[in-house]
């Protein structure tokens, strides 16, 4: 989504629709609210007056014995991103760490011991990931600071390169063994450089970050942004994907609108999952489209970056991890 910086900058330049092109959703519309492969139908959504608020700091959805969801609470962080875990044999992997620092006292790898024991996350090689670089997605790295099971990827590019050892960004694929869980990590850049996609074989879930979710979504880069989502809709033809997942929920359950950036109560929500009829639109409409422009789906709004935005992005990046 975007980080503190980011958000000014986007409530200097405003959301306007103006010039945007409505996708007609016809195709999609049977399934357009109503089907989600979570048995979860609605998610702590933040409250009119967070003072009084009596809810926990996040919202867990377990969906079997070895796959989580943690979803963060709104009045803590407006961004409310969501956490993936999922547990093999040997390894458990983290997808984001949240937008909760130190300085708010939750503790993300203390919250994983009770999820799943203290015995077997201390028995088992943690990895945590980040789908992308901006800071609402690894600012709870900090609680896995000094567990010996743990490998943490660094967001940054250098980093994420050497762990993945890929030679030919954003080209290839790499696969993370769990024990009887395979994970496919695919680049998609374009809504930041080291945007990453991941495939969970055990669920036949594609866990997109912010390059796909129910929501605004910025793009950074368009021509990258095309190559990524063709890159999944090509993926998705071959394997079964029976929902693609991502990092937010900004979208309300009626077509086209939206919560604005900074909203702490969402109380009429779209579900968080897609599905790949929703990826194939898309790649559909940003094939046809040469030049960049503002798409607004029933699901989704893909908006460009203007010059300014990504100048600016560029100095955030600079200083930032």
């Amino acid at each position: 989504m975007k980080t503190c910086a980011f958000i000014i900058l986007l409530l200097i330049t405003g959301c306007s629709t103006h010039g945007a092109h409505f996708v007609d959703a016809k195709p999609m519309s049977n399934d357009l609210f109503t089907s989600s492969v979570l048995s979860k139908p609605n998610w702590h959504h933040g409250a009119k007056n967070c003072a009084f608020s009596q809810q926990a700091p996040h919202d867990v959805y377990q969906h079997d014995e070895s796959t989580f969801i943690i979803r963060q609470n709104k009045c803590l962080t407006f961004e409310a991103p969501f956490i993936y875990v999922l547990a093999g044999k040997k390894s458990v992997l983290v997808v984001d760490t949240g937008a909760l620092d130190q300085s708010s006292s939750y503790n993300l790898y203390q919250e994983l011991e009770k999820l799943l024991g203290k015995k077997q996350l201390s028995s088992k090689q943690l990895f945590v990931l980040h789908s992308h670089g901006h800071s609402d997605h690894y600012q709870g790295d900090w609680s896995f600071s000094g567990q010996k099971n743990v490998t943490l990827v660094n967001p940054a590019r250098q980093a994420v390169h050497t762990f993945f050892q890929f030679e030919d960004w954003p080209n290839g694929q790499k696969t993370i063994d769990l024990g009887d869980r395979q994970i496919t990590v695919l680049p998609t850049p374009g809504h930041q450089e080291e945007s990453i996609s991941l495939y969970d074989d055990k669920n036949k879930w594609l866990l997109t970050g912010d390059t796909l979710y129910p929501g605004y979504i910025y793009i950074k880069d368009w021509a990258s942004y095309k190559k990524s989502i063709d890159k999944l809709a090509k993926f998705a033809k071959k394997h079964e994907v029976k929902a693609i997942l991502g990092a937010h929920i900004e979208m309300k359950n009626k077509p086209k609108l939206y919560y604005p950036i900074g909203s702490t109560f969402q109380p009429n929500e779209a579900p968080l999952d897609l599905n790949a009829n929703h990826l194939y639109a898309l790649n559909s409409v940003l094939k046809a489209q040469n030049t960049p422009k503002e798409l607004i789906f029933d699901r989704f709004i893909i908006k460009p970056m203007n010059l300014f935005q990504r100048t600016l992005s560029d100095l955030i990046r600079l200083f930032s991890t």
